[in-house]
């Protein structure tokens, strides 16, 4: 079979791996190796040409791959022996290219969130013996709210489909906060198991948390003591949890910085891989999507 005979299947098989091999070398590789990891991995899955020959390379030498000329009114390089695949293949750069830029966004804003449930936490670590139960419950309060804002903002984009489903950083920020706040063993040396015994859960469904009013003064009442070292504590925990999460080279900021590194290699190679590939179809996305792109383009200046 010739290149030129390949099926739609195989198309698809070629994009998808496409996919996990191009894109996933160009997060793990150098900035130096950038490109050619890129090309490298383009090469395999459409036979172009050599990844390991220089003349093969698209953003070296762009004129030396066949004699090329320009592209056909379609955005088509006729002068390759599969131009509808490294068309397709330049769809799914696009694509990709929108769709990371939407991450940045999102999680930028997550990383800010996060900064903020981090003061959110601390504010409980001001309260002592003398404070009154009203005062202790309108904090605790206050910090339930606050953490239900975080939960609802970035719960969509976690979803199935979200802008952040795929985005490990997202997943294990929102699983060590929601984890930091059912920890049982916030309290234990003074008999409490953490926040629940203060009337602080979290629906395990909706992922949202409730405080029962009574239930925090049954213990206030009782072991009031206990109540405010638990609350100390868990202060302390949870604050730290979430400078972790934010802190320079930790889960957050890395992932913010690889993606950055892709966003600006395409928008520094574009033209040199459209002019090779073809032009590619636009990246066409919808809801959450297509708001976290605008967002990123409104804020970087697309």
């Amino acid at each position: 079979m010739t290149i030129s005979s390949v099926s739609s299947t195989s198309i698809s098989l070629e994009l998808a791996t496409f996919r996990s091999q191009a894109l996933g070398s160009l997060f793990n590789a150098n900035a130096a190796n950038d490109r050619d990891a890129l090309w490298a991995a383009v090469s395999r899955q459409s036979g172009l040409g050599d990844a390991n020959s220089a003349e093969s390379d698209p953003l070296s030498m762009p004129a030396a791959a066949g004699g090329i000329k320009g592209l056909s009114p379609s955005g088509r390089n006729l002068a390759l022996f599969n131009p509808e695949s490294a068309y397709k293949m330049m769809s799914v750069i696009k694509g990709n290219d929108a769709s990371y830029k939407a991450q940045f966004s999102e999680l930028s804003q997550m990383k800010a969130a996060v900064a903020q449930m981090q003061e959110a936490g601390q504010t409980l670590g001001g309260i002592d013996a003398s404070a009154s139960n009203q005062s202790i419950a309108a904090r605790l309060q206050n910090f339930v709210a606050r953490y239900n804002d975080w939960v609802e903002r970035f719960g969509p984009d976690m979803q199935a489909g979200g802008v952040l489903a795929d985005t490990q950083a997202a997943q294990v920020s929102r699983h060590e906060l929601e984890q930091s706040v059912e920890n049982v063993f916030n309290g234990a040396k003074d008999g409490v198991h953490g926040l629940a015994d203060l009337g602080v859960t979290i629906d395990p469904r909706s992922g949202l948390a409730s405080l029962d009013g009574a239930r925090l003064d049954a213990l206030l009442n009782g072991n009031r003591s206990g109540a405010v070292d638990t609350l100390q504590e868990f202060s302390a925990n949870f604050t730290k949890s979430a400078s972790l999460l934010t802190s320079d080279g930790n889960i957050v900021p890395n992932r913010l910085d690889n993606l950055g590194k892709v966003i600006n290699y395409f928008a520094e190679h574009q033209a040199d891989l459209q002019s090779e590939f073809g032009t590619g179809d636009a990246a066409r996305p919808k809801g959450l999507l297509a708001q976290a792109l605008a967002a990123y383009n409104q804020r970087y200046g697309v």
